[in-house]
């Protein structure tokens, strides 16, 4: 294997390509937990780095979360009897109700899923 080098200023620099590959847009999950691994877990940022993986790997986790919020958010409006019956009847209500589920479930999910060195 050999490497070519082009020099900038007195730095040689290596040329180096990224593989061509899928590339996903990434939502607010995934930044997430992207500065959440910069920050606190750089060994597993690294790693998923240099073997052209942190783009997949947050992608999944982005669809992973998503869904665990929606689930949660069903299942407490389930467990709080808010209801379509609820929706017609009162539709503020229902709003800020709805609003306060996501809040919560979002905070739940992200505290496990974003904010964990678990892999």
């Amino acid at each position: 294997m050999s490497i070519s080098y082009t020099k900038i200023g007195d730095y040689l620099l290596p040329n180096l390509k990224l593989k061509e590959g899928k590339q996903y847009n990434i939502g607010k999950y995934g930044l997430l937990k992207l500065r959440y691994l910069k920050e606190y877990n750089r060994g597993l940022y690294t790693e998923l780095l240099m073997k052209e993986q942190l783009n997949t790997y947050l992608y999944e986790l982005e669809n992973l979360v998503k869904e665990k919020v929606n689930e949660l958010i069903i299942s407490l409006a389930e467990k709080e009897n808010i209801n379509e019956k609820l929706k017609n009847d009162n539709q503020i209500l229902w709003i800020g109700l709805m609003n306060n589920i996501k809040s919560r479930a979002e905070k739940i999910i992200i505290r496990e899923y974003i904010y964990t060195n678990l892999e």
